[in-house]
């Protein structure tokens, strides 16, 4: 306590390092380790959306923005089967297409997005969603991210998919600083096996919802603990951390 009385400003929050002295060498094992005790932690890990074609999951990973992945599932057997393809949406009737999102939330944006995005699949690509990441990202509403879901799971070309689950994990492991998820996505790359991105995508999005949580990460019951530097983030008594983790199945 200072003289004054007043209380002491709190710390700004740390952010996680990789390990002193840790070498490049050191840095891809351990980040390689990790994945392949996450493969076994997860191994039935997947893409949490509902579709059964590549226009179906581009719509729902456009419409999980700012939404839950349950609630985009409540949402997309009826969306399904009302627009079965991208001219559907080209010339849907807004109103009603509306209605049907609106639950997802910024319901007006996705809207225009779906309906922008029908008449540029109809006009540039045949109505079909193309299969490369540099055609992918200029279509309306579609970043990298959802880019790369399309690309990993419907078409089984790797791809790095960094929402905020996958950043927070990755900075907390110690594999990258950055925030910006280019710059993530790129420094990631480097480290694991391209064949792997996809699934690695999968595996650090579950534990993030599982375990690793944003505010009281279940350090105490992590399988991962003692390769993670930033272990004792969260509660480290196995007791405690065991009342935080979360049974999937998730959204």
């Amino acid at each position: 306590m200072p003289r004054n009385g007043s209380p002491a400003p709190a710390a700004a929050p740390s952010r996680p390092r990789r390990p002193r002295e840790e070498t490049r060498l050191a840095l891809v094992r351990r980040a390689r380790r990790i994945n392949r005790e996450l493969a076994v932690l997860y191994p039935d890990a997947h893409c949490e959306l509902d579709f059964t074609n590549p226009l179906e999951l581009l719509v729902a990973t456009i419409l999980s923005a700012q939404c839950t992945d349950r609630r985009v599932n409540a949402v997309t057997p009826a969306l399904f089967a009302r627009y079965r393809t991208a001219e559907d949406y080209a010339a849907a009737d807004r109103a009603e297409l509306e209605g049907m999102i609106q639950s997802t939330g910024f319901f007006r944006a996705k809207t225009n997005n779906l309906m922008k995005l029908g008449h540029d699949l109809s006009e540039r690509y045949g109505g079909e969603v193309p299969g490369r990441l540099k055609d992918l990202v200029t279509l309306p509403g579609v970043g990298r991210k959802t880019a790369n879901v399309v690309l990993g799971n419907a078409f089984d070309v790797p791809g790095i998919t960094v929402d905020t689950h996958f950043g927070r994990l990755a900075r907390r492991f110690g594999w990258t600083e950055e925030t910006d998820p280019v710059k993530v996505e790129t420094e990631i790359g480097e480290l694991i096996p391209r064949k792997d991105w996809t699934m690695l995508s999968h595996r650090l999005i579950w534990h993030g919802r599982r375990i690793c949580h944003a505010r009281r990460p279940a350090c105490g019951a992590c399988p991962l603990a003692r390769l993670c530097p930033s272990f004792g983030e969260g509660p480290t008594d196995e007791a405690t951390a065991a009342k935080l983790v979360k049974p999937g199945p998730f959204s």
